[in-house]
């Protein structure tokens, strides 16, 4: 596997690095990664070519005080760790933003139903949106056949909005006829 990553067009905004990740120093490693990877239906080297992967916070915050999962994040490490997304957004000016789970829903749309935002595309500053649930073992969410449905029209989205990205301009640029 090749890195580091440049040129990624699309932006992959989760909660957290887990354990596997500060390990191998590459997002989405672990389990959850093969999981994302595998609803995406890309090998490694292709989602790590598409997506600059990012996180509501930069550093693994620990295991859940109830040993299933891990920690939410605080509020203010959440605000710390905010100037990061900013910037990569405005450096990056991605094509395509995909949030991973609850907490990068509510931190970059401010939205806090998640599954009811499952299947949906939103928009911010003219950038498609298109939240998934996370891909944790430790959520049962996706098992459940309504979310299920929901999640493959998300995923359809994603693959769709991915297959646009060569053809739509990158925002904020001049095009010409």
């Amino acid at each position: 596997m090749r890195a580091p990553y440049r040129g990624q067009r699309a932006y992959m905004y989760g909660q957290a690095p887990g354990i596997v990740e500060g390990e191998e120093r590459l997002p989405w490693r672990g389990r959850a990664g093969r999981t994302l990877r595998r609803w995406l239906e890309l090998e490694e080297e292709a989602f790590y070519s598409t997506f600059f992967c990012a996180s509501v916070t930069r550093c693994y915050p620990g295991r859940a005080p109830s040993g299933r999962g891990d920690r939410m994040p605080t509020p203010r490490e959440q605000e710390l760790c905010q100037f990061w997304r900013d910037w990569e957004l405005e450096l990056l000016r991605p094509r395509l933003v995909v949030t991973v789970g609850g907490l990068a829903l509510r931190r970059l749309l401010g939205l806090s139903q998640l599954t009811e935002c499952i299947g949906c595309r939103f928009e911010v500053e003219g950038v498609p949106v298109v939240p998934l649930p996370h891909p944790s073992g430790a959520s049962s969410w996706p098992n459940v056949p309504a979310n299920r449905r929901r999640l493959d029209t998300a995923l359809r989205l994603v693959r769709d909005e991915l297959a646009l990205i060569e053809t739509r301009p990158v925002p904020g640029t001049v095009t010409s006829d």
